[in-house]
């Protein structure tokens, strides 16, 4: 089944908390249709599609409860479309930035270059369980702020789920981004998205892991770069003896010479770190 979520202001958050009442109940195997604000809460450049008081993070569409979900099993969330918007922005240092125009997939810059685009969502997530409200700018193992280009249409993410419910939430649409994200902004834009989300009852993790085409990626998120890329190694070497019946040191070996650590991004408190094991990498 797949349900539409409206774009209205019950509908949007800007904390993490599970104490947030949802707004959509599904069953697993649904898809949920919904429109994503800008940075800054934008649905046209410069213009705030509402007033937002104490919601200071990113405007997410949800909480999402999923029927039958449950605290420590995965989530599945399938990217079925993130379409992007007409327009776009890349804040550097206030009060300079880089609009974009965004068409057929590419895009224009206010400098006189052309990318192509690659959508996705930077925020896929859930609240952790921990009372009161949250930032939404730091990921968590429950998922967030992961902000990874590899993320696109087509793609599937798993993300432990730390509340009964799931209570799932997404946004922060870019149509572009660089490994690191350095600036601290992509292509912020906004997008008509659709995921399909399920409950894996054979995958369990502590972690996120995602699935896209061709590799596995494993991330790991931690104010320090070293922990992060030892979070997101551990996840692979996981996945490794799952997908492959290796022995953790066989696993590490093996790593060694076919799984690429990247970094995700550095940008948002703490700093986030993928590994990705290609499936031609072990044959």
């Amino acid at each position: 089944m797949i349900h539409d979520l409206p774009l209205e202001r019950r509908t949007l958050h800007g904390r993490w908390s599970r104490e947030f009442e949802p707004v959509l109940e599904i069953d697993p195997g649904d898809s949920v249709r919904f429109e994503t604000l800008a940075v800054l809460w934008m649905r046209a450049l410069d213009e705030p599609f509402c007033e937002r008081a104490a919601d200071d993070g990113h405007a997410l569409s949800g909480p999402i409860f999923v029927r039958g979900a449950r605290a420590g099993e995965t989530l599945s969330v399938r990217i079925d479309e993130v379409a992007p918007g007409p327009w776009g922005v890349t804040f550097t240092s206030e009060p300079h930035r880089v609009v974009w125009d965004l068409a057929d997939g590419v895009g224009r810059a206010s400098t006189g270059h052309e990318v192509a685009l690659a959508p996705f969502l930077g925020v896929i997530g859930m609240p952790p369980d921990e009372p009161g409200t949250h930032a939404t700018r730091p990921p968590r193992p429950s998922g967030g702020n992961i902000d990874c280009k590899e993320l696109v249409a087509g793609t599937t993410l798993y993300l432990p789920i730390a509340v009964d419910g799931a209570l799932l939430s997404a946004g922060d649409a870019h149509a572009l981004q660089g490994d690191g994200e350095v600036s601290g902004t992509a292509i912020e834009t906004t997008s008509c998205s659709q995921l399909t989300v399920d409950v894996c009852d054979d995958l369990r993790l502590d972690w996120p892991v995602a699935r896209v085409d061709g590799a596995w990626l494993a991330f790991g998120f931690d104010r320090d770069l070293d922990r992060a890329a030892d979070i997101a190694l551990d996840g692979m070497l996981r996945l490794l003896g799952r997908e492959h019946g290796l022995s953790p040191d066989d696993a590490l070996g093996l790593a060694s010479v076919v799984v690429d650590l990247r970094v995700t991004q550095v940008v948002n408190q703490v700093k986030g770190v993928h590994a990705v094991l290609r499936d031609d990498a072990l044959r």
